[in-house]
């Protein structure tokens, strides 16, 4: 079977499901057409121009598999061949549930390329269930606030199409570490992998830190894809950990990084909004302990021994108590009053979900 795939912002998420596609379906050939993930307004909706003399477009498929960053609507009706193929529309994240940054208010384009994408394709495909109820509940907010000329039944046409089927873990499940109690000789490494962007919560990671009782015997990593601007409040972290801190920075080299996360004991997200939180369930496949918000996604990964907060208190308005309530926990598993627990992360591994996928790609070729 022949499978036109494109990710039209190509950032690391996405290029790990496309990879994972590539090495484990093999009874698929697959065709990748990507672009780099950088400006980000010209990308969403100049895809279509940048892809539209490819070759490779012109080609015939059993199957289309697009990105929400793909300008689908628009792709198929330039490219007639394309129009032709059954598609898959997968949803890494939806637009309607960004938080917007403090530089610049949402614009309304994005939301209609992620809306008219999600028209234009045969199959729906959201990485979390949090992800599909914020893109409805988007979609209806915004379809609500228009002045008139609003077709009837657009959510009720996307939803008959819709389903859940998260990006799978690449690495095999790692035993957990045998601990000995931390201390000053041996103490407990915390890594921290997220974007340096505002969305991924540096103001609460910071107030986190500012909480912790002093002389825990802790090590950090904070690590992650960095720009060439950044919250300010990096630079606060990285003068409080001084002294704790074992990484810092973007690691290029992928085993390396791998060795960090494999040698923590606690994985930590301060995210705002995070679809899935890949990076915290890969590095719990490594054996580290998540440490997670109670909201966004996580609650469907993760009981309420790895959260923190509630989602009654989970806004930036809250952050003090957020941060408590991390600290608080980040000093029980240090001085050993709480145990860290492990989590199974078969379930999310490419053995366990690739004949969901397999389904799903022979479902859709079908019609």
């Amino acid at each position: 079977m022949r499978v036109l795939l494109l990710s039209a912002y190509d950032a690391p998420s996405h290029r790990y499901w496309r990879q994972g596609l590539i090495d484990n379906l093999h009874e698929y050939s697959f065709t990748c057409l990507t672009l780099p993930p950088r400006h980000f307004n010209w990308r969403i909706r100049g895809n279509p121009l940048s892809w539209l003399n490819r070759p490779e477009l012109q080609a015939q498929y059993d199957l289309l598999i697009a990105t929400s960053m793909v300008d689908l609507a628009t792709l198929r009706g330039l490219v007639p061949n394309l129009a032709r193929i059954p598609c898959i529309y997968y949803c890494h994240e939806n637009q309607f549930a960004y938080p917007e940054s403090p530089r610049q208010r949402r614009p309304l384009e994005p939301l209609m390329v992620n809306l008219y994408g999600a028209l234009a394709a045969d199959s729906l495909v959201f990485n979390s269930q949090w992800n599909r109820n914020s893109f409805f509940k988007g979609v209806e907010s915004l379809l609500k606030s228009m002045p008139d000329e609003i077709p009837i039944g657009v959510l009720a046409q996307l939803s008959a199409k819709a389903c859940v089927l998260p990006v799978p873990l690449i690495h095999a499940q790692h035993s957990i570490k045998t601990l000995a109690p931390f201390d000053q000789d041996n103490p407990m490494h915390l890594v921290w992998n997220h974007r340096w962007e505002f969305d991924k919560g540096p103001d609460l990671l910071l107030a986190l830190i500012e909480a912790l009782p002093p002389g825990l015997p802790l090590c950090w990593h904070v690590l992650g894809q960095q720009f060439r601007q950044q919250p300010a409040q990096f630079a606060a972290i990285k003068k409080l950990l001084e002294g704790q801190l074992a990484s810092w920075g973007f690691c290029a080299d992928e085993q390396v990084y791998q060795s960090v996360l494999a040698q923590s004991h606690v994985v930590i997200s301060t995210a705002w909004h995070d679809f899935q939180g890949l990076a915290v369930l890969e590095a719990a496949s490594l054996g580290a302990m998540p440490l997670v918000p109670a909201g966004l996604a996580y609650p469907q990964w993760f009981t309420s021994e790895y959260c923190y907060g509630t989602q009654e208190d989970f806004s930036a308005r809250h952050i003090k108590q957020l941060a408590q309530s991390a600290a608080m926990k980040i000093a029980a598993f240090a001085n050993g009053v709480m145990p860290l627990l492990p989590v199974d992360t078969k379930p999310w591994q490419w053995p366990q979900l690739k004949h969901q996928y397999v389904e799903l790609l022979s479902r859709v070729c079908s019609r």
